[in-house]
């Protein structure tokens, strides 16, 4: 019987690998009458000078799957589209949010990549953003759905926006070819794969980078972890401070997130979030892409990580740099102080 409960065990250590937990704020609500909410959307949105509180009250406190059965009864006893009547109903930071809850993660994360793409010049924050922090499985997703929404193939798009080293990473990150964690750890790898990163960075003068990309974007996130920890031992900085020195411009920009993100992509956020509130004039756009994009997967492990990096809550720092309806949004979101 020990021997069965042990394979077991294996079994689900192996799967457990594949499947990461999620630490969502918004969950699905219980008594769940998508009819009712739909009827109390279009009340409010009708009501003289529009009562957003209603419509934040309802769209933040639902998951994804009941937003989209509210969509459903909306249209049908209204006869109306829900996304139109919300375009014509808000505007600014709030509309953006809004309809940014309208869909799925994976169908947002798409939009955001085609609109940092589309039209004159590019939006790399954005596109660094989204492509350096998301894992393999939800890049594959991504993918999937840019394919379905725009007709087009996501990495084509990114090749046709991006040049030089930059496009190489970014194009290797979209081409999901990262091993999955693996229950064996194989030290000899990843000493080969420490002394690759430093002989091709910090050693040698003008850094090798593709060697640089096919281990950071081909090897599992565990495993480049015990890298990154060996390749202390040859080099006299640690990754970070020989990306700072090696590259620049968004390349660098794109190693240092995908480094932090592999140490603690929740910190990475919290930390994004941090910055954002705190430029001048909130930027409201990476504030409600990173809110929007991470209520159901792990916004309240970010919450975790935001209080313990600066020493207050992303809720009071919410309440300090934002205001009117789009803060009554995003603290919903948030939901709750720690």
């Amino acid at each position: 019987m020990a021997l069965v409960s042990e394979f077991l065990g294996q079994l689900t250590l192996s799967y457990g690998a594949e499947v990461e937990p999620k630490f969502p704020t918004v969950v699905p609500v219980r008594d769940f009458d998508p009819g009712k909410d739909a009827a109390r959307i279009e009340t409010a949105i009708k009501t003289k000078g529009v009562d957003e509180q209603t419509v934040i009250d309802i769209l933040t406190r639902r998951s994804c799957e009941q937003r989209r059965e509210i969509a459903f009864e909306y249209e049908r006893l209204t006869k109306k589209d829900l996304i139109t009547a919300l375009k014509g109903a808000l505007s600014g930071s709030l509309e953006a949010l809004m309809l940014g809850l309208m869909k799925s993660t994976a169908q947002y994360d798409a939009s955001e990549l085609r609109a940092s793409m589309k039209g004159l010049g590019t939006d790399e924050e954005t596109l660094i953003e989204i492509v350096c922090s998301r894992s393999n499985k939800e890049l594959l997703e991504i993918k999937k759905v840019y394919k379905e929404m725009f007709r087009k193939e996501l990495d084509k798009d990114v090749a046709g926006d991006t040049s030089g080293d930059f496009a190489k990473l970014l194009l290797a990150l979209v081409q999901t070819k990262r091993d999955e964690p693996s229950n064996v750890v194989d030290y000899e790898k990843i000493d080969e794969d420490a002394r690759s990163l430093y002989e091709a960075g910090v050693k040698k003068k003008g850094p090798d980078v593709v060697t640089w990309i096919s281990i950071m974007t081909e090897r599992s996130v565990p495993h480049l972890q015990k890298v990154f920890e060996r390749y202390k031992r040859y080099s006299p900085y640690d990754m970070k401070e020989s990306i700072r020195k090696e590259v620049k411009g968004d390349l660098e920009t794109s190693f240092l997130t995908l480094v932090e993100c592999f140490e603690n992509r929740q910190l990475y956020f919290a930390n994004r979030l941090s910055e954002a509130m705190k430029s001048k004039g909130a930027k409201e756009k990476a504030v409600t892409r990173i809110m929007v994009s991470r209520c159901e997967v792990d916004l309240m492990k970010i919450r975790t990580e935001f209080k313990r990096q600066h020493k207050r809550s992303l809720y009071q720092t919410i309440a300090e740099h934002t205001k009117g309806d789009y803060q009554k949004a995003l603290l919903s979101l948030c939901g709750g102080d720690d």
